[in-house]
C-alpha cells in the first residue's frame, strides 16, 4: 500500500517519476534499499563510458536531482521522504565509479553504499541534518557515494582480487 502522503505527487510530472526512482521508492518497506536495488540495473543500462563522461552524468544527475528532489519534497509536505530515492540512484552510481567489472563489485558496491547510507558517518550525518530542502537529500547521498567508492577502490586494489 501507497503511504498517503506519497499519493500527493503527480505522476504526469517527469520529475516525481525520477524522484521515486521510476516507482521503486514507493515499496512499503526499504525504500532507500528498493531505490539503491533500482540503480544497478540503470548502471548496467549505461553504454561503456570513459570515467570523465561517467563523472559529467553523475554531476548533472546530481545537481539536476536537487531539483527533482525539491519538487518531490514540496509537492508531498515532508523534508527528506523515504520514497524520494534519486539521491539513492545518483550515491550508488558514484559508487560505481571506476569500479571493476562483474556482479560482485556490484554486489560490494550495493552493500558498501547502503552501509554509508545507513549509518550515516560523519560528515554525512551532518550534511543530513543541517541542509534541508533537494541539496540536502541529494549532499549526504554524494558524500555516502563519495565515502563507498573509496573503500570499493581499496578493497579492488589492495584487499580483493575477485
Amino acid at each position: 500500500m501507497i503511504k498517503p502522503e506519497l499519493r500527493r505527487l503527480s505522476w504526469r510530472n517527469p520529475l516525481h517519476w525520477l524522484a521515486t526512482g521510476f516507482g521503486s521508492g514507493l515499496s512499503p518497506w526499504a525504500p532507500g534499499t528498493m531505490g539503491t536495488l533500482m540503480a544497478i540495473p540503470l548502471y548496467l543500462l549505461l553504454p561503456p563510458l570513459s570515467w570523465p563522461y561517467y563523472l559529467l552524468l553523475l554531476f548533472v544527475g546530481a545537481v539536476a536531482g536537487i531539483w527533482i528532489c525539491e519538487s518531490a519534497t514540496r509537492a508531498i509536505g515532508v523534508e527528506d521522504h523515504g520514497g524520494i530515492v534519486w539521491d539513492e540512484i545518483i550515491g550508488y552510481g558514484i559508487t560505481m565509479l571506476l569500479a571493476p567489472p562483474g556482479w560482485p563489485w556490484w554486489v560490494i558496491g550495493f552493500l558498501l553504499f547502503r552501509l554509508f547510507d545507513i549509518v550515516k558517518p560523519w560528515p554525512i550525518r551532518w550534511f543530513d541534518q543541517h541542509l534541508s530542502g533537494g541539496l540536502g537529500i541529494m549532499l549526504d547521498d554524494v558524500v555516502a557515494g563519495i565515502f563507498a567508492c573509496l573503500c570499493l577502490q581499496f578493497l579492488a586494489h589492495f584487499v580483493l582480487s575477485l
